[in-house]
């Protein structure tokens, strides 16, 4: 089935089967490999990416369902000279990664959440209801709370 995939401002024209996921078109067909595979349930949240601006599991979504709409990944939150987005800077300092494997999705999922509100940081139980959507093994999720306050104080959502 031809879709187009509009992924981080860039077009992809594919010919996808219609059962074949987004996860799997964005990092097969479309060569995004940031977008990462865990439990393929939509439980573990490392396959998370934005579809017009909402946090996805793009393992339980078809390719087919995203034919024109926007897709953002974690390739496309760097900004235009390549520095990190606020928030990959913040993971950085605040040490929010060990492995590495959940934190595509950790970003991603965060990044849906200060664009729409980067005041909700200020209710601790809606972070942690949000930061415990996705699984990670390594860090204790600590790390990654400080990360997203941080960010959002960049950001100027946040004030003590």
């Amino acid at each position: 089935m031809r879709t187009t995939l509009i992924v981080n401002g860039s077009r992809y024209e594919l010919d996808v089967e219609p059962r074949r996921t987004l996860a799997d078109a964005l990092r097969e067909d479309c060569g995004l490999t940031g977008t990462h595979l865990g439990c393929e349930h939509g439980v573990c949240g490392a396959c998370t990416v934005l579809v017009d601006g909402e946090a996805v599991r793009a393992c339980l979504m078809f390719a087919v369902q995203c034919d024109g709409v926007q897709i953002r990944t974690v390739e496309g939150l760097a900004g235009p000279d390549g520095s990190d987005h606020p928030l990959q800077a913040a993971f950085s300092a605040e040490h929010a990664l060990q492995c590495g494997f959940c934190t595509p999705g950790f970003l991603m999922l965060a990044v849906a959440a200060l664009e729409a509100d980067p005041s909700m940081v200020r209710d601790p139980e809606r972070l942690r209801e949000l930061l415990t959507s996705n699984l990670c093994r390594c860090t204790g999720y600590e790390a990654i709370r400080r990360a997203v306050i941080s960010a959002a104080e960049a950001a100027g959502g946040y004030r003590d």
